[in-house]
This record gives C-alpha cells, structure tokens and sequence, in this order.
C-alpha cells in the first residue's frame, strides 16, 4: 500500500512537470467575410481533436466549406486542439484537459484552478463523472459576452452545456448539431458492464446526460445527420422533431478515393473504430474474425487503440489474434485513404450509429464494406447487396458470412465498391452539408429578427413519451431487417 502511495505521488508530480511545460496555442483571427452577406458564426467544440471521434472531422470540413461559400467561421475549441484550414479562424478554450495522454484522470497542481469552471471542472471528475461539456459552455458563453461585436450567430457542436442557455438569454442567435443521443451510449455501456461497480461507474460518468437532455428540450434551432438521428433525438431526449432539420455530413472525395496504384492486401480487413466502447461492435467482429481465421489467412487493419486491458484488448488475446490484429493511430486523412485502398474490405460493425463517417469514408475510397443496420447506417450505406452487405448488430456469424462473401467473390466485391463510391458522390459532400448548415444560419437569423430565438418551452412528458415510443419501433425495424442480402 506504501508502494503504491509512493508510485501516485511521483505520478503526480510528473503530471505537474508535464503541466509546466503545455502551452495553450494564439488565437488565429478568421478571414472575414468574402461575400455582401456573410455571416460571422462563432462554431463551438469542447473536444477538438481531429483523429477521435466524428466532432472534430466535422468542425474542420465544415468550417472549411463555409468560407469557401463567403462565411467567416471562428472556432471555439477545448483540447485536444483541432486541426483547421487556412481562412478558419481558431480560438483556444483551454479547460484543466483531465483525460490527456499520458495522464488520464490527472490530479491538477493547485495553481492550476484559476476558475469557478476550474473548480467544477475537477470536482466533478473526482466524482466519477464528465466535466467537460457543461464547464467548456461556461468558458465559451464568457469569451462571446465580452467579444458580441465579432460574431452574428453561434453553432454548437453536440456540447449542449448549461452555457447554451446562458448564450441564449444573452441575445445570441444559436444553432446547434447533435450528431446522435448520447442516451445510446449509455444504454450500450450498461448493458456491457460486467458488475454493479462498472454499472454505477458508467451511471456516473453519464450523468451530463441530464443536462444535455434539458438543454437540448429548449434550443430554438437543430440540425442533425441522419433521419435514424432525427427520430431518437426526439425519442430519447424528449426534443421536438419540429425543431430538427436534418442535414447530412460528408466526405472529402479528393482525398477520399480509389488508389489503383495501391494493390489490395489479400484478406486484410479494415476498421475504423474512435473509442474502446461497446457501441463500437469490435468485440463481435474480432469473434468473426476469429472464425474465419480457422479457414484462410486474415489480418485486420484497426484505425484507433483499444484501451489497454480494456474489453477488446481482452478479447484480442483469448482468442489469440494479437498477430493478425494491426492498431494504427495518428494517420492523415491521405495515409487513411491509402489504408482503404490496401483493404480487401472494410467494416462497420458498430451496434449503434447516428451517421457513420468511416462507412462514407470507405465507400468514398471504392471499397467493399460490410456493416450493420444500428441506427442510421442502413440510412447512409443504401440497400444491402447493392452499395453494401448489412447484418444484425452484434451477430459475430452473420459478421463472418458477409466478409466471407466479398472475400471469396470478386465481382461482387467489385460492384459494391463502385455502386457505393456512386452513392457517396451523389449525396455525402461536404459542400452539400455546409449549403444546408448555411440555410439554417440564415432560417436562425430570421427568427432572431422577428423576436422567436430565444429558449424554447420544453415539450409535455405525453409528446415525448409518443416520440420514443416511434424511436423504439423505428430501430425494431431497422435492426430486425439485418440480414437481408447476406446469405448465399
């Protein structure tokens, strides 16, 4: 016990050392508007981090498609810091960054609390919980009070803080994004939690749900990505499907392309998984995986880290696939692209998705790609058999039949991999998601005239209780039509 104390104390003061040495970067000043009728959007993100996670890919390509239409988009953003385009501006909202690497969890040195933000920030996390969204809308609301003369309008990106509302009672016109109901990932990680201590762990950690969820009830304007999305907004967060326009994101498809010049690995697969949680669905394809490799020679190609004695490095090694199991992290977009091109196919085994970047991303690359029907991925990827396969969500044989198939049919893979490029063009650009977002900043401006922008009545407990109850059959009946197109 001794040992240990002695083993925390000198992580401590290695982690204040590292304190020390972290600067927060200049704020770069956005291009102003090129057009008579721009607009100055100030666009929130409390995590920016362009490499975990759909928010931080998002933030930059949108922002990068409203200049080149004549915006001026400034970003807001908490570390992990974002990678921007030139003509976006950039404004550091540095918070205590509790979860860095190599220290997640860290125990702050004193000097570093300079804030009531500060102070919340840290006690909430040593109450098991996620601090960031609600004390990085505090920072964001005091930075747009004292700077009202640089923006016409506020976007948030899926932060949903009690600042929100701050903004709102401020006079700011506000938009927001939610990409998918968070309440999703709870469900998934409570029900995977292996005893009531993990279960009260994540109960805790989940517990900004709340207010996100009574944020969420009161904003004037939404924007999302997907109908599957629109409908569990309203089901699981209780937030009027009036007030949701869906628009959805994109693709780089310069970047994003076939590479003919870059051979296809035989019986590599590819997977692009941000986080180590079960909504992810790594755990069922590593079972698949585990099956076919008793048949033929596989190896599998994950975009991101599985946490180290996590459920998925666990799985890794019971089933003794730490030689065919390849982790790469830190890529460009262009190396990412490229790791496409080499895949013989690519996977989205995800249980739940609001979206689904990496399925454009790969169907933008010419691959094959095998998914499931959670959430909105039946939505994005088209008709099984002809844009992609889709199975059940967390069905590791119906995982392994479908690879099976584009493994071992060439002509099929080859018409899934152009029939789903043609798909992506013809609807996911990123371009297309900035016209939409544009229109809504334009719809918002409109109600901020006419006095309709402020915070919205939250709706009845009947209305919302009606609106889950379409969310519940809508994903029944999306789920229960999982294998369609899968068999021989």
């Amino acid at each position: 016990m001794a040992q240990r104390s002695s083993e925390w104390v000198v992580a401590m003061r290695e982690s204040w050392e590292r304190s020390t040495r972290i600067t927060v970067p200049p704020e770069v000043p956005a291009a102003p508007p090129s057009t008579p009728d721009g607009i100055r959007v100030a666009l929130l993100v409390y995590r920016g981090n362009p490499r975990c996670g759909g928010q931080g890919v998002y933030t930059r390509h949108l922002a990068r498609e409203l200049v080149a239409l004549g915006h001026s988009v400034q970003v807001l953003a908490g570390q992990p810091w974002p990678e921007l385009d030139a003509g976006t501006g950039f404004t550091p909202v540095p918070g205590l960054d509790l979860y860095r690497d190599p220290d997640p969890f860290r125990v702050p040195h004193p000097r570093e609390l300079r804030s009531a933000a500060d102070a919340a920030e840290l006690a909430i996390m040593c109450a098991a919980g996620f601090p960031e969204p609600r004390t990085f809308s505090w920072r964001a609301r005091r930075f747009l009070a004292a700077n009202r003369h640089r923006f016409d309008l506020v976007h948030d990106n899926q932060c949903l803080g009690s600042g929100l509302l701050g903004m709102l009672d401020d006079g700011w016109p506000l938009v927001a994004t939610i990409h998918h109901p968070i309440t999703v990932d709870r469900e998934l990680a409570l029900a995977h939690a292996e005893d009531f201590k993990r279960r009260l762990g994540q109960r805790r950690w989940f517990g900004f749900l709340g207010m996100q969820m009574r944020v969420a009830r009161q904003l004037p304007r939404i924007v999302t990505v997907s109908d599957s999305s629109r409908t569990d907004i309203a089901g699981q967060l209780g937030v009027d499907p009036g007030r949701m326009t869906v628009v959805p994101v994109g693709v780089d498809h310069t970047v994003f392309r076939p590479r003919p010049e870059r051979p296809r690995v035989p019986g590599r697969i590819m997977v692009t998984s941000s986080s180590d949680v079960p909504m992810k669905g790594l755990v069922p394809l590593l079972h698949a995986v585990a099956k076919l490799r008793t048949e033929r020679e596989v190896e599998v190609v994950v975009i991101g880290h599985p946490r180290p004695g996590g459920r998925v490095d666990r799985t890794i090694d019971e089933l003794g696939l730490a030689p065919a199991v390849r982790c790469v992290t830190g890529v460009s977009d262009d190396e990412l692209a490229c790791l496409y091109a080499e895949a013989q196919v690519a996977v989205v085994p995800s249980l739940y998705e609001g979206f689904s970047l990496p399925a454009v991303e790969a169907m933008a690359c010419g691959v094959p790609l095998v998914a499931t029907t959670g959430g909105a991925i039946p939505e994005v990827v088209g008709t099984s058999g002809e844009t992609a396969l889709l199975v059940a969500p967390g069905d590791a044989e119906a995982l392994a039949a479908a690879l099976r198939r584009v493994l071992d049919e060439p002509v099929l893979a080859a018409s899934l991999g152009e029939r789903g490029r043609q798909r992506v063009l013809g609807r996911f650009t990123w371009r297309a998601t900035a016209v939409g977002t544009a229109e809504q900043y334009l719809a918002a401006l409109e109600d901020h005239r006419r006095g309709l922008g402020g915070r919205c009545r939250p709706p009845a407990r009947a209305e919302r209780e009606g609106w889950a109850e379409q969310s519940r059959r809508a994903r029944a009946a999306v789920s229960g039509a999982g294998t369609v197109g899968v068999g021989r």
